[in-house]
């Protein structure tokens, strides 16, 4: 996920997104959430059954959370006024004048969106992925790509739209990918899937490593285009889930072949011991990267396949980074900092362990969301809407960046996700 700024924003050079530089209540509260599973991993059958007895969020939070996008989306533009929302409000990066909008955060807060289903949330969907789609076509490259984020205000410029970090790395590139698929499946508008072509083939003339071994997609391009060398399990995540949702969308079968070769990578990764998945490689590509090791990538593993291989990975997020602090409790960011909740993190178990159904999960996900629905109503710099990133300030993620106690677009469209059951990874 996205942190905070990143080379070329207007801000303070010590926050970073941590998605750019990826290189390969007390003790009570720790134990709800990381409780035996001794139940293990269930048939596809019995977790979907398994997810009925989940306690959902109530309809007044969701209701908030969205009222936030929506509010977010209109600060600088209404209507069909083609505009990007600012990813962060308040706190640290409010005080340092940061606004960018990052596309990761964006396309999460299509996902939602189109999640929700409703004339009026599909209409923000579709100014927003048409923003995106303005922004890739009008970029300075004019090879298919966007980057890592925007500004917006203004936004659209004589020159172009207005990039605050130039950055085009894989991951992203794959999420807007899998926005622009989920808003064409809801509106069957054929320019999304072609914006989405664009965005696939340039991940696969660029990205694609087929000689060094583990095989998989590289970083991108860094904010000087410049080869970004290392496979990031995360973008390989991305990358499988996006093609898989290609090849069902525009009915070819080479983009299901290229899923498979991401999807090898992920496996690759796997710890034969644990079950759980390291970083990816250093920067020649070869070399496990096994410090730190980040959250997202184990429930995304699942979420992406919703394999049984994975659903060790999904157990050592409960084992292994559980935090709890000021009261919440969830999952921290990496193995460098358990002392506070991530909360787009704890939305990301939330919805894996519903989805995954095992012995336990369903109280789980009972007790994850209603963390993230305390946070809401009174976190420090909240303003009882949207969702702050962090528990506290200085939620240290071991990738050169940290989170903070700052109102995020992306934690607040995850949590939106997990409450509606929304799996963002397949169709």
């Amino acid at each position: 996920m996205s942190a905070g700024p990143q080379s070329g924003d207007p801000v303070d050079a010590r926050l970073v997104s941590r998605r750019g530089l990826l290189l390969g209540a007390g003790a009570a509260a720790v134990v709800a959430v990381s409780g035996s599973l001794a139940g293990g991993t269930r048939p596809a059958a019995a977790a979907s059954a398994a997810t009925t007895a989940t306690t959902a969020p109530t309809a007044a939070s969701t209701g908030a959370a969205s009222a936030f996008l929506a509010a977010k989306m209109d600060q600088y533009g209404t209507g069909s006024t083609l505009r990007v929302p600012q990813s962060y409000t308040g706190g640290v990066e409010g005080r340092s004048g940061f606004v960018s909008s990052f596309a990761y955060d964006d396309a999460i807060v299509i996902a939602a969106w189109v999640a929700a289903g409703d004339a009026t949330s599909l209409q923000y969907a579709t100014v927003l992925a048409d923003s995106l789609l303005w922004a890739q076509s009008n970029d300075p490259y004019a090879d298919g790509r966007t980057r890592a984020s925007y500004q917006p205000d203004p936004f659209r410029t004589a020159n172009g739209p207005s990039i605050g970090s130039p950055a085009s790395n894989t991951g992203n590139q794959a999420w807007v990918g899998m926005a622009l698929l989920r808003l064409y499946r809801a509106t069957n508008q054929s320019r999304f899937l072609q914006g989405a072509l664009r965005l696939a083939q340039w991940i696969q003339s660029v990205a694609w490593d087929g000689q060094r071994s583990p095989v998989g997609y590289t970083g991108g391009r860094d904010g000087n285009n410049a080869a970004i060398t290392y496979k990031a399990t995360e973008h390989n995540i991305d990358v499988g889930a996006f093609f898989t949702m290609l090849a069902t969308l525009s009915g070819d079968a080479v983009w299901s072949f290229r899923a498979s070769s991401a999807f090898s990578f992920v496996a690759a990764m796997r710890d034969s011991a644990t079950g759980h998945l390291w970083t990816g490689t250093g920067a020649d590509g070869v070399t496990v990267n096994r410090s730190p090791v980040p959250g997202d990538v184990q429930n995304w593993a699942y979420l992406a396949t919703l394999d049984p291989q994975y659903s060790p990975a999904v157990t050592w997020v409960i084992t292994t980074l559980a935090a709890s602090d000021g009261g919440y409790s969830g999952s921290s960011y990496s193995t460098s900092d358990v002392s506070k909740v991530w909360f787009e993190g704890t939305a990301h178990l939330a919805l894996a362990v519903r989805a995954r159904g095992a012995s336990g999960d369903p109280a789980r996900y009972t007790t994850l969301v209603s963390s993230i629905q305390d946070a809401q109503g009174r976190a420090a710099n909240g303003d009882g809407r949207g969702i702050v990133a962090a528990s506290n300030d200085g939620l240290v993620t071991g990738f050169g960046d940290t989170y903070n106690q700052t109102l995020h677009l992306g934690a607040t469209a995850w949590y939106l996700l997990a409450a509606r059951g929304t799996n963002p990874f397949r169709l």
